[in-house]
Parts: C-alpha cells; sequence; structure tokens
C-alpha cells in the first residue's frame, strides 16, 4: 500500500485546480475541483479529487454538505478535523455572501424582503430556527438576531427572549421569522397561537411586531398577509 500523502501538487500541472482556475476562471471549475482546493490534499494511496468525489458521494450535494456537522463531514475517507472545520467555513462564506446580513441599510418591505434575505440561511435547515429582525421607524434592517433551533412551541416562546434584542437596538419593531423544515409553510395552529401571544406583549412595550415570516426551502408564508391570520394584527 502506498504512504504518500497526495497533495493538489502530485497532479498533472494541467489538472491542477489552481492552475485551471488561473487558465480558465473559477466559473468553470467542477464542484469536485472547487472542493478540492478547499481539501488541498488526499490520503495514503488517494488523489485529492479522489477524496472531494467521496464528499460529494457521501452528501449528494452542497445544500446537504454544508448542514452536516464536522463530525459527519469527518466520516469521510480522508477528511480530518482541520479540513472538515475549512469546509464549514468555506461553505458558511459562500452562504454570506448570498445573504444582505451585512447590510444594514437593507429595506424590508413586505414579506418577500424577508424570505430573499433569509431564504440561502434557513431554506435547507433540518432544524427549525426562531429569527427576530429588528427595524427602525423606516423599515430599515438594524439586526437579525437568533433566538431559539429546535420545534417552536408556543409556551417555549418567551416574551423575555423574544423581546430583549429589539430593546436592546432600540427598535421601533421586529419581524418574526422562522422556518418550516417540512417544506410547507403552512402556519401551525402553534404559530398562530404564539403570534397572538407576543403580538399583545409588543403593545404593551410599544414595540410593533410588522410580521410573521415561515420560510421553507423555495415558499413562504406571511401570517400578516394570510386572510386566515390578519386578523391577528386587528384586535
Amino acid at each position: 500500500m502506498c504512504d504518500k500523502y497526495f497533495t493538489l501538487h502530485d497532479l498533472p500541472r494541467e489538472d491542477r485546480p489552481r492552475e485551471r482556475l488561473k487558465k480558465v476562471g473559477v466559473d468553470n471549475l467542477s464542484i469536485q475541483e472547487l472542493l478540492a482546493l478547499v481539501v488541498e490534499k488526499g490520503r495514503k494511496g488517494k488523489s485529492v479529487l479522489s477524496v472531494s468525489q467521496n464528499l460529494l458521494a457521501r452528501f449528494g450535494n452542497l445544500a446537504k454538505m454544508k448542514e452536516a456537522s464536522v463530525e459527519e463531514l469527518q466520516e469521510v475517507d480522508g477528511i480530518g478535523f482541520a479540513t472538515a472545520c475549512k469546509l464549514k467555513a468555506a461553505l458558511k462564506l459562500g452562504e454570506k455572501a448570498l445573504n444582505k446580513h451585512d447590510r444594514y441599510d437593507y429595506e424590508i418591505i413586505g414579506p418577500k424582503a424577508v424570505f430573499d434575505l433569509l431564504k440561502n440561511d434557513l431554506g435547507n435547515k433540518k432544524k427549525e430556527h426562531f429569527r427576530i429582525l429588528s427595524l427602525t421607524t423606516r423599515k430599515t434592517l438594524i439586526s437579525i438576531d437568533n433566538i431559539s433551533i429546535g420545534i417552536l412551541d408556543s409556551s417555549l416562546a418567551h416574551p423575555r427572549e423574544i423581546f430583549k434584542p429589539a430593546i436592546q437596538n432600540s427598535a421601533a419593531s421586529i419581524i418574526l421569522v422562522h422556518n418550516h423544515p417540512s417544506g410547507d409553510p403552512t402556519p401551525s395552529n402553534d404559530d398562530i397561537k404564539m403570534t397572538e401571544r407576543l403580538i399583545k406583549a409588543g403593545r404593551i412595550m410599544g414595540i410593533e411586531i410588522d410580521d410573521h415570516v415561515i420560510i421553507s426551502d423555495n415558499l413562504f408564508a406571511s401570517l400578516r398577509s394570510d386572510i386566515k391570520t390578519s386578523g391577528l394584527w386587528r384586535k
């Protein structure tokens, strides 16, 4: 058995991802080649491109790879702890490049703007993530704050945790956002009960809840826009 660890430099020059990137541009590299640039080295008797192909075979696509834990990435032959961390970081940077989290002049007008802002972040999550968007009086974004991860239950959504970021940011209003991993953004009874409870709490504190938007992989629902739940804002 070969004891050599194969790196990018062991590939023929014309097949090395770095040289190909320089020659043909990053847009013309395959996913396998892009992964090889992050992985950098193979294992004993296996090239870095083979290790990258193993990653794709194990997870199927980048979206599932992004959701994998460091431990799950390490289950792939040739992926150690350091490389798994690099992969997590690279995939998170790509996610952040698509999102608008750093654009705090971003104006939130309507639920579609919320969906566009967070779809790449929340759309493919395996668990429910509950977040708060704090807004100015002009409906521009102040912050996005993580409130909880896991099954969202009306009894667990305590106003203290939910309104704390808004109070700290002197927000004029907030938008509730969470995802449905099932792919169906239809609000549940718990979603509706929780929203009603938080609207009432917000009025006491002088912080308006503009909407509650539920996101799935490619769909969204707005409780304020839905005729069945819009009445919550008129009580």
